[in-house]
């Protein structure tokens, strides 16, 4: 990990008052550390709060205690440097897949030029295979293309990390498979944070450096952190081939089923 402390959660702890004024804790004691070029995968059952640490380090919810700081800084909002990726498309329909990608970098960039701001659409619209697209409206795009141009608009603005939360969750296993290589290929040339949520054990092990198992909530706190023993770039097959594989994908599944409860 090259940068232990470029992202760390402190002590973090997420509850909510319920009507009967009893407390509801979704997450309690959570510390974590992210590499500014590291890629790790948050994982759990339903109800495990991944979904709520990531828009807490996204600035979208409020820690009840502890800390976020990214760069040694406390997140307290939304910011520009952490850019968000949701499992939906969350795309403008009037606009084109151009203008789409282009609204962020007009919001974000505000000093760049206008050839700057079009050079920087293009690169983002070949990087994601869609400068063939690049005119077309949401509703005349597949799930896959429609994904694409967000993980496009996210990475455009260039932030420090990159925050996704089951971004190919909506999508047939083809073009899932497809998109998710695609946006390794995009990570491997380009390294940053990111911090990705799945239920996908596979996915997860294929994509990440580091694994992070949540217990179940409520109170969900980190049971596991898993290493991933594979060097980039990487080939799927060569790994789905290796003994290396299945023991970390066992293990990862097994601690799952121990944590799994009739609630989930």
């Amino acid at each position: 990990m090259n940068s232990p402390a470029f992202l760390e959660v402190i002590n973090l702890r997420k509850s909510y008052r319920k009507q009967d004024n009893n407390e509801f804790v979704v997450l309690d004691k959570v510390n974590l550390t992210i590499g500014e070029n590291e890629y790790i995968s948050v994982i759990g059952h339903s109800g495990c709060g991944k979904s709520t640490l990531l828009k807490i380090v996204a600035g979208l919810e409020k820690a009840t205690a502890g800390r976020v700081l990214l760069d040694g800084k406390e997140i307290r909002k939304p910011g520009a440097e952490r850019m968000m990726v949701f499992q939906q498309y969350s795309l403008l329909p009037w606009l084109t897949v151009r203008e789409n990608i282009r609204l962020a970098i007009d919001e974000v960039l505000k000093n760049a030029t206008r050839a700057e701001k079009v050079s920087i659409v293009n690169e983002h619209l070949a990087m994601v295979n869609l400068t063939a697209a690049a005119d077309k409206y949401p509703d005349e795009l597949s799930g896959g293309m429609k994904q694409r141009v967000g993980i496009a608009r996210a990475l455009a603005i260039r932030p420090k990390m990159l925050l996704m939360d089951e971004p190919f969750g909506a999508l047939d296993a083809l073009t899932r498979g497809k998109l998710q290589r695609q946006v390794l290929d995009i990570w491997e040339n380009h390294k940053q944070a990111v911090m990705m949520i799945t239920h996908d054990v596979d996915e997860a092990i294929y994509m990440s450096d580091r694994i992070v198992l949540m217990t179940n909530g409520p109170s969900a706190n980190i049971g596991e952190i898993l290493d991933v023993p594979f060097s980039h770039p990487r080939n799927l097959s060569e790994m789905r081939n290796s003994k290396e594989y299945y023991e970390l994908r066992n293990y990862a599944l097994n601690f799952l089923e121990q944590n799994f409860t009739a609630d989930d």
